[in-house]
Protein backbone atom coordinates (compact mmCIF):
# COMPACT_ATOMS: atom_id res chain seq x y z
CA UNK A 1 0.00 0.00 0.00
CA UNK A 2 1.03 3.59 -0.64
CA UNK A 3 0.67 6.56 1.24
CA UNK A 4 -1.64 4.80 3.28
CA UNK A 5 -4.21 4.40 0.45
CA UNK A 6 -6.39 1.31 1.48
CA UNK A 7 -6.05 -2.02 -1.45
CA UNK A 8 -7.65 -2.09 -4.47
CA UNK A 9 -10.05 -4.65 -5.26
CA UNK A 10 -7.07 -6.18 -7.81
CA UNK A 11 -4.48 -6.03 -4.97
CA UNK A 12 -3.55 -9.71 -4.92
CA UNK A 13 -4.34 -10.75 -1.13
CA UNK A 14 -2.68 -13.49 -1.70
CA UNK A 15 0.42 -11.58 -1.82
CA UNK A 16 0.55 -10.60 1.50
CA UNK A 17 -1.39 -14.13 3.16
CA UNK A 18 1.31 -16.15 1.58
CA UNK A 19 0.30 -19.43 -0.86
CA UNK A 20 -2.71 -21.15 -0.36
CA UNK A 21 -2.49 -24.92 -0.01
CA UNK A 22 -3.95 -25.22 -3.53
CA UNK A 23 -1.48 -23.16 -4.93
CA UNK A 24 1.57 -24.84 -3.30
CA UNK A 25 0.73 -27.63 -4.53
CA UNK A 26 0.02 -26.68 -8.07
CA UNK A 27 3.82 -25.09 -7.69
CA UNK A 28 4.56 -28.31 -6.58
CA UNK A 29 3.42 -30.11 -9.60
CA UNK A 30 5.10 -27.22 -11.97
CA UNK A 31 2.02 -25.07 -12.73
CA UNK A 32 2.71 -21.45 -13.42
CA UNK A 33 0.69 -19.43 -11.08
CA UNK A 34 -0.79 -16.11 -12.05
CA UNK A 35 -2.25 -13.46 -10.08
CA UNK A 36 -5.54 -14.99 -11.19
CA UNK A 37 -4.61 -18.33 -10.88
CA UNK A 38 -3.44 -17.60 -7.20
CA UNK A 39 -6.71 -15.95 -6.23
CA UNK A 40 -9.13 -18.67 -7.70
CA UNK A 41 -6.80 -21.45 -5.69
CA UNK A 42 -7.64 -18.99 -2.94
CA UNK A 43 -11.25 -19.38 -2.92
CA UNK A 44 -11.02 -22.78 -3.55
CA UNK A 45 -8.99 -23.57 -0.80
CA UNK A 46 -11.27 -21.61 1.69
CA UNK A 47 -14.19 -22.71 0.49
CA UNK A 48 -16.43 -24.90 3.23
CA UNK A 49 -18.66 -25.85 0.77
CA UNK A 50 -18.40 -27.29 -2.69
CA UNK A 51 -19.25 -24.23 -4.94
CA UNK A 52 -19.85 -24.52 -8.33
CA UNK A 53 -17.79 -22.41 -11.10
CA UNK A 54 -20.29 -19.98 -11.58
CA UNK A 55 -20.00 -19.03 -7.02
CA UNK A 56 -16.22 -19.70 -7.67
CA UNK A 57 -16.46 -16.76 -10.13
CA UNK A 58 -18.44 -15.15 -7.81
CA UNK A 59 -16.26 -15.62 -4.85
CA UNK A 60 -13.13 -14.80 -7.02
CA UNK A 61 -14.15 -11.77 -9.15
CA UNK A 62 -14.81 -10.32 -5.77
CA UNK A 63 -11.31 -10.75 -5.02
CA UNK A 64 -10.31 -9.29 -8.16
CA UNK A 65 -12.77 -7.98 -10.26
CA UNK A 66 -10.62 -8.27 -13.38
CA UNK A 67 -11.22 -11.93 -13.28
CA UNK A 68 -13.52 -13.26 -15.86
CA UNK A 69 -15.48 -16.60 -15.79
CA UNK A 70 -13.60 -18.01 -18.59
CA UNK A 71 -10.32 -17.30 -16.76
CA UNK A 72 -12.41 -19.55 -14.20
CA UNK A 73 -13.98 -22.10 -16.23
CA UNK A 74 -10.00 -22.53 -17.58
CA UNK A 75 -8.63 -22.23 -14.14
CA UNK A 76 -10.58 -24.73 -12.57
CA UNK A 77 -9.70 -27.43 -15.78
CA UNK A 78 -6.62 -27.42 -15.18
CA UNK A 79 -6.64 -27.55 -11.60
CA UNK A 80 -8.72 -31.00 -11.88
CA UNK A 81 -6.34 -32.04 -14.29
CA UNK A 82 -3.41 -31.87 -12.43
CA UNK A 83 -5.57 -33.37 -9.77
CA UNK A 84 -5.72 -30.80 -7.24
CA UNK A 85 -9.21 -30.49 -6.76
CA UNK A 86 -11.85 -33.00 -7.21
CA UNK A 87 -15.30 -32.76 -9.56
CA UNK A 88 -18.24 -33.78 -7.81
CA UNK A 89 -21.61 -34.55 -9.32
CA UNK A 90 -24.40 -34.32 -6.49
CA UNK A 91 -27.13 -34.57 -9.70
CA UNK A 92 -27.96 -30.64 -9.44
CA UNK A 93 -26.80 -30.22 -13.17
CA UNK A 94 -24.11 -28.10 -11.36
CA UNK A 95 -20.61 -29.66 -11.50
CA UNK A 96 -19.11 -28.58 -7.87
CA UNK A 97 -15.53 -29.12 -6.75
CA UNK A 98 -13.06 -29.42 -3.81
CA UNK A 99 -10.06 -29.52 -2.47
CA UNK A 100 -8.01 -32.62 -3.34
CA UNK A 101 -7.52 -34.45 0.26
CA UNK A 102 -5.74 -37.32 1.27
CA UNK A 103 -8.07 -38.28 3.50
CA UNK A 104 -10.86 -40.37 1.99
CA UNK A 105 -14.45 -38.98 2.97
CA UNK A 106 -17.96 -39.18 1.70
CA UNK A 107 -20.63 -36.83 1.23
CA UNK A 108 -24.85 -36.43 2.40
CA UNK A 109 -26.35 -34.28 0.55
CA UNK A 110 -29.44 -32.98 2.07
CA UNK A 111 -32.13 -32.40 -0.54
CA UNK A 112 -34.58 -30.04 0.88
CA UNK A 113 -31.67 -27.10 1.53
CA UNK A 114 -28.99 -28.46 -0.92
CA UNK A 115 -26.71 -28.53 1.67
CA UNK A 116 -23.66 -30.96 1.97
CA UNK A 117 -22.17 -32.88 4.64
CA UNK A 118 -19.06 -34.52 4.37
CA UNK A 119 -18.32 -37.46 6.84
CA UNK A 120 -16.43 -40.68 7.16
CA UNK A 121 -16.87 -43.95 8.30
CA UNK A 122 -14.09 -46.66 9.20
CA UNK A 123 -17.29 -49.41 9.43
CA UNK A 124 -18.36 -48.63 5.91
CA UNK A 125 -14.72 -48.52 4.56
CA UNK A 126 -14.18 -52.07 5.66
CA UNK A 127 -17.66 -52.92 4.17
CA UNK A 128 -16.93 -51.60 1.07
CA UNK A 129 -13.44 -53.74 1.05
CA UNK A 130 -15.58 -56.55 1.83
CA UNK A 131 -17.85 -56.52 -0.68
CA UNK A 132 -15.59 -55.89 -3.45
CA UNK A 133 -13.16 -58.98 -2.04
CA UNK A 134 -16.19 -61.14 -2.01
CA UNK A 135 -17.15 -60.49 -5.90
CA UNK A 136 -13.21 -61.15 -6.50
CA UNK A 137 -12.06 -57.65 -6.54
CA UNK A 138 -9.32 -55.87 -5.64
CA UNK A 139 -11.09 -51.95 -4.49
CA UNK A 140 -9.08 -48.89 -6.46
CA UNK A 141 -11.46 -46.62 -5.84
CA UNK A 142 -14.81 -45.26 -5.06
CA UNK A 143 -17.21 -42.85 -4.48
CA UNK A 144 -20.32 -42.45 -2.54
CA UNK A 145 -22.92 -39.30 -2.00
CA UNK A 146 -26.37 -40.41 -0.04
CA UNK A 147 -29.36 -38.04 -0.80
CA UNK A 148 -32.00 -37.74 2.13
CA UNK A 149 -33.95 -34.75 4.19
CA UNK A 150 -33.77 -33.95 7.64
CA UNK A 151 -35.54 -36.56 10.06
CA UNK A 152 -37.33 -33.82 11.80
CA UNK A 153 -39.05 -32.55 8.40
CA UNK A 154 -39.90 -35.87 7.48
CA UNK A 155 -41.62 -36.78 10.23
CA UNK A 156 -43.49 -33.58 10.14
CA UNK A 157 -45.01 -34.13 6.34
CA UNK A 158 -46.90 -37.66 7.70
CA UNK A 159 -44.37 -40.32 6.81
Amino acid sequence: MRDGAPPSRTQDPAIERGPSRLETLCLKKGLKMTGQRRTISRVLSEAKDHPDVEEVYRRASALDDKISIATVYRTVKLLEDVGVIERLDFGDGRARFEEARDEHHHHLIDLQSGRVVEFQCEELELLKERIARDLGYDLLGHRLELYGVPLDQKRGSGE
